[in-house]
């Protein structure tokens, strides 16, 4: 249904404006891509700490606040971020194709990273005196203390959103015993999970 939306929209307009308005949120919300475009774009020039502090701000916008997305849509793409090469926040790109097919995944990561760049173009004459700077220093220390109640916060979110069964708590106790007692890195749990599902999936189906 959501499909023929948008294929609906693409043919009832023409140029630019069939470029900016088609995009469907898989939660039954029509979003254009240039407001998801806009979305993101202020994410990746306000957004403090590591991409993990993304996932609270992800949540209460776009899943509690603008409705654009479910739990289950946004771990998805938390999920799909993990299981391929590159930064954390390409979470923006798979968010972005949800929302606005493939034009919404390009211009999202545009988005995404555009302010980035700019920042270090605009900071890279006077970061070195930055660092030396006790205000600074201090600034950074709250904040990132802050980052760190904002991923517990929202990691307890998502827990309840994601153990939703018996195999999905097993895969979670075993994925946190690998983690923390044998160091494994994420890229094999995330592997292991996903093989993990699809065998599940093929015993429930037979």
């Amino acid at each position: 249904m959501v499909v023929r939306q948008g294929q609906t929209l693409a043919k009832t307009n023409t140029g630019v404006t069939a470029f900016l308005s088609t995009g469907a949120a898989g939660s039954g919300v029509a979003v254009g891509v240039i407001p998801t475009f806009l979305y993101f774009l202020k994410v990746g020039a306000v957004l403090f700490g590591s991409g993990y502090v993304l996932l609270a701000v992800l949540r209460a916008d776009l899943v509690v606040r603008l409705h654009w997305l479910t739990d289950a849509q946004l771990l998805d793409a938390i999920a799909v971020s993990q299981a391929t090469p590159g930064p954390f926040f390409t979470v923006a790109t798979f968010i972005g194709y949800l929302l606005g097919g493939w034009k919404g995944a390009a211009l999202t990561t545009l988005g995404m990273f555009l302010p980035a760049f700019v920042y270090v173009a605009a900071t890279a004459g006077f970061v070195p005196k930055l660092r030396r700077s006790a205000v600074a220093s201090a600034f950074l220390d709250g904040v990132n203390a802050s980052a760190v109640a904002l991923m517990a916060f929202v990691g307890w979110q998502f827990t309840r959103a994601a153990l939703v069964n018996i195999p999905a708590m097993v895969l979670a106790v075993v994925s946190a015993l690998l983690v923390f007692r044998y160091k494994v890195n994420s890229p094999w749990l995330v592997l292991g999970g996903a093989i993990a599902g699809i065998v599940l999936q093929v015993f429930r189906a037979n």
